[in-house]
């Protein structure tokens, strides 16, 4: 091995451990150059895509070490970490077995084992549960008869938003305080019938008086989103601000971010803009931590509510006839137009599925080359400048304006200027030494880049949540984990199969603890009738409560 190529990899090493993950990426490209038969290049430059989520590349280097030495433990673990992030977890299993085969007292490779079966189960369960005409979370709520407690200490919220609650609500959550529940129905409520009621593509002029922000991912940190509010301004009637989607996960104040945004909305409808991005889906929020948050700080109802919400959501904003704004890029067919996505009607799919215009709307990524080429993160594609300019030529265009990906510098303006992404997470996940940026749009729709670091945030690490909720939401009994497992669920419903030792029977039900919890929650399907037997073990073994869907004890679903 040449030494000129082991000093390129001690440099990756050490712009990986500094947090500069593209600059590793860039050293280890060079070794590899120099000598690409050395599989541990292949694995140190796979870890340093995993932190820039090009999860495709990192299961493409992966591979290639295995090729070069097929009992590289390294290899297998971190192909299996980036198969877990892109939703492939049975694949995953497969890499995390083979870790364990080679080395059984690897305790990580046996945790991710862990982990990932444990994702399977959740998407066969809700797989299984799955129904076209599910009924909203918010039926049967009724607000008018939730009271708030006279010992709340926050501002009152009546029928309409005010400055006066986003200013309390802003202190509580930065003192690590919650609002009321029923004031958070309320917010996800009202925000959903507005975007509902929005364009699939929302077009919006710039007043003479009105400066716009746009703003990249947020991904849940709070404490950086109020540092850009301190520096820029925060919303008012002359400072109109839009957030480009990825509000929510990892960071580990995503409710807070979600509720504070979409209270803005509720209070300045014509003044403040939400697309949607890749992570306001449900799949993601089940993996990267807002499912477990919302369940932990409120309720399941809480999630399911947001889940609806993130669906009506608009995909993209126009603005000033100049600017597409959309959270991931553009599309594999060159025919695609601004009229394409105003006839989208996303209603009819909530979520983005594995094709089509809403998933590349959300998914996709700039690549330098021409043409377009295989998804660095394993799923969408990349488009080049060649396709960028024609899509602004044909739809008469300055530029496309979109998120998705870390850049160092907080933005990061390509394909001659016609490709511009921007991010606005600094400290990503607390490991990425990032700025983080927006950008202020005026009426002359010249584009000012402003750049800002992160701040300090209370001891919460990324995703705290992740794994929050009923550990054995997924299964129960032969299934199911140790009673002690069970009594430390912090869920507040249990969801799950459950299966007799008899394999031919089972029940996908919905449960509710015996111990205080939300009464009045009913099974989104029954298969069979549940035994006594059952019923008596669930109550009197688990203190748990089986509640058919509509009050009858034979209620059943094909």
């Amino acid at each position: 091995m040449s030494q000129e190529a082991v000093d390129l990899k001690n440099k990756g090493n050490k712009s990986f451990a500094s947090g500069d993950f593209p600059a590793a990426v860039d050293f280890y490209c060079k070794a590899i150059k120099l000598n690409d038969k050395e599989p541990t290049f292949y694995t140190n430059r796979a870890q340093a895509y995993i932190k820039t989520e090009a999860y495709g590349y990192a299961i493409q280097d992966a591979g290639k070490a295995l090729e070069l030495n097929p009992k590289l433990i390294k290899a297998y673990y971190r192909r299996g970490l980036a198969r877990t992030a892109i939703l492939r977890p049975k694949e995953a299993i497969e890499d995390f077995k083979q870790c364990v085969r080679l080395d059984p007292s690897n305790k990580d490779a046996l945790l991710k084992l862990e982990e990932c079966k444990k994702i399977v189960r959740q998407l066969a369960f809700f797989a299984a549960i799955e129904v076209g005409d599910e009924p909203s979370a918010a039926e049967g709520l009724d607000l008018d008869s939730m009271t708030v407690e006279p010992d709340y200490d926050g501002v009152r919220l009546e029928k309409e938003m005010t400055q006066e609650f986003i200013n309390d609500m802003i202190e509580r959550f930065k003192n690590g305080k919650k609002i009321h529940r029923k004031y958070v129905y309320q917010i996800i409520l009202e925000v959903k019938k507005i975007v509902y009621d929005e364009a699939t593509m929302v077009e919006m002029e710039i007043p003479a008086d009105v400066e716009l922000t746009v703003c990249g991912d947020t991904h849940g940190q709070y404490f950086d989103l109020m540092e850009l509010f301190r520096r820029n301004g925060a919303p008012n009637d002359k400072h109109w601000y839009l957030f480009n989607g990825d509000f929510v996960d990892r960071g580990s104040w995503s409710t807070e971010i979600a509720l504070l945004l979409y209270a803005f909305k509720w209070l300045r409808p014509s003044g403040f803009f939400l697309n949607r991005g890749n992570h306001e889906t449900d799949d993601m929020n089940r993996v990267y931590g807002f499912e477990g948050e919302c369940k932990a700080k409120y309720n399941e109802r809480v999630f399911k509510l947001f889940s609806e919400s993130f669906s009506a959501l608009p995909l993209a904003t126009l603005v000033g006839k100049k600017y597409l704004v959309l959270h991931g890029g553009l599309f594999s067919d060159d025919s695609v137009t601004l009229d394409d996505i105003r006839k989208l009607n996303r209603h009819n799919q909530r979520q983005p599925g594995q094709a089509g215009l809403m998933m590349e709307m959300l998914w996709t990524d700039p690549q330098e080359e021409p043409g377009r080429g295989p998804s660095k993160r394993g799923v969408g594609m990349q488009f080049g400048p060649d396709i960028t300019r024609k899509f602004c030529e044909k739809n008469d265009l300055e530029a496309v304006i979109r998120s998705h990906e870390v850049r160092m510098d907080g933005y990061e303006v390509q394909h001659d200027g016609k490709c511009i992404t921007v991010f606005s997470a600094p400290k990503y996940c607390d490991s990425t030494e990032n700025r983080g940026a927006y950008i202020n749009i005026k009426s002359d729709y010249k584009l000012r880049y402003e750049q800002f670091d992160a701040v300090p945030h209370p001891d919460i690490k990324p995703m705290r949540f992740r794994d929050e909720g009923c550990p054995n939401c997924e299964e129960f009994l032969h299934l199911a984990g140790s009673q002690d497992q069970i009594e430390s669920c912090t869920s507040q419903v249990f969801e799950g199969v459950i299966t007799l030792a008899n394999p031919a029977k089972s029940w996908v039900a919905k449960w509710q603890r015996l111990d205080g919890y939300v009464a009045g929650v009913y099974a989104i399907k029954v298969s069979g009738q549940l035994p006594d037997e059952i019923r008596s073990t669930l109550e009197e073994e688990y203190r748990i409560q089986y509640i058919p869907r509509d009050g009858t004890e034979t209620e059943a679903d094909n």
